[in-house]
């Protein structure tokens, strides 16, 4: 079932959620600060056709080829066949190595120096997700339409999976990356912006509240969990181009955005196909959401907010031109699920 945001009626609304906390651990105080939200302004009028499936669809082939060379089976054999399972799952929609390569186009970059750092981006999720649904984390049986690692490899040999994938990923980058293509400096920015993304004030900071935070929480758990993935794609893409400050930072805002808008929608389908207790006990274990919160009402609001900010963020690109139009299109697949990839996710 696909959610179309556009459909809502034209209205004005004033959206409360928590203010962000100034550090790690939110206020215990439930503080709420106004976001205004007009559903009145069509978030599609800045977005020209572009076929994004086929784009999205060709790079998933060369991607999975390269993924495939980067992670071969080697002595110790059975680490690398759980490194392999989860990287190589047919349900990867591989967006953090897409992003990462329209992110560089935009900027003039040649596709064949992204694709290295386009691959360490999806051992860095895959790992993130093997340990996310440990049972002593999400605990969550299935992953991209197959069992979760630990439940074909056992807890022991997930956990090395993941330890595995992350400094591979790093490995990849410095050993695959042309050097005529893309200078050390910009690729000791990729490694350190993967590294701060993932790390103790990253998508580790998000798994800690969300397993531990209040609810005042849910604005950090989301923007660390999943919108750090989004962002770091965005802007590893625009360093190895060779994108200015400013531009990194528009890129970092709208990768962000993109991130936790795509999940909010994903808590939103779902919970609007909920209908079982089993399902029930699942949106209890889903932990910090908008959706959890506040209802489905409220979490669609704020992801037209993401939306219309998503956007907002490309139209500074404008003098790129068309090379734009991949990064605009991501919002609305976001957001609309247009298509499918005929697995599942």
């Amino acid at each position: 079932m696909a959610l179309s945001l556009a459909a809502l009626p034209s209205l004005s609304i004033t959206l409360c959620i928590p203010k962000k906390g100034s550090n790690l651990y939110p206020p215990k105080l439930n503080k709420m600060s106004p976001i205004q939200c007009s559903l009145s302004v069509s978030t599609h009028s800045k977005t020209p056709q572009f076929d994004l499936k086929t784009y999205w669809t060709t790079l998933i082939l060369e991607i999975n080829q390269k993924l495939d060379q980067a992670v071969p089976i080697q002595y110790p054999d059975k680490i690398y066949e759980a490194m392999r399972y989860s990287v190589l799952a047919k349900g990867a929609k591989r967006a953090p190595p897409v992003m990462c390569v329209a992110a560089c186009e935009l900027f003039g970059g040649n596709r064949h120096a992204a694709f290295p750092t386009a691959c360490a981006l999806e051992m860095v999720h895959s790992a993130s997700l093997i340990h996310d649904d440990l049972p002593c984390m999400d605990d969550d049986p299935s992953r991209r339409g197959q069992p979760s690692n630990h439940k074909i490899y056992g807890v022991d040999m997930a956990i090395l999976a993941g330890d595995a994938l992350f400094p591979l990923g790093f490995r990849h980058i410095v050993s695959h990356t042309p050097s005529d293509l893309v200078p050390e400096p910009r690729l000791l920015s990729v490694i350190a912006e993967i590294a701060r993304a993932v790390g103790s004030t990253g998508m580790a900071a998000g798994q800690f509240l969300d397993l531990e935070g209040g609810p005042n929480s849910v604005e950090f758990v989301q923007e660390k969990k999943f919108g750090e993935m989004g962002e770091c794609s965005a802007v590893c893409g625009g360093l190895l181009a060779g994108a200015k400050d400013d531009e990194i930072q528009r890129l970092r805002r709208y990768g962000r955005a993109v991130g936790v808008l795509y999940q909010v929608v994903d808590d939103i389908l779902e919970a609007k196909t909920m209908k079982s207790k089993v399902d029930e006990d699942k949106k209890k274990r889903k932990g910090k959401s908008y959706v959890a919160l506040y209802g489905v009402e409220k979490a669609i609001e704020v992801a037209e907010e993401l939306r219309a900010k998503a956007k907002e963020e490309l139209d500074g690109f404008e003098k790129y031109g068309e090379s734009v139009l991949p990064l605009y299109s991501f919002v609305d697949y976001a957001a609309d699920r247009g298509f499918s990839f005929g697995e599942s996710s």
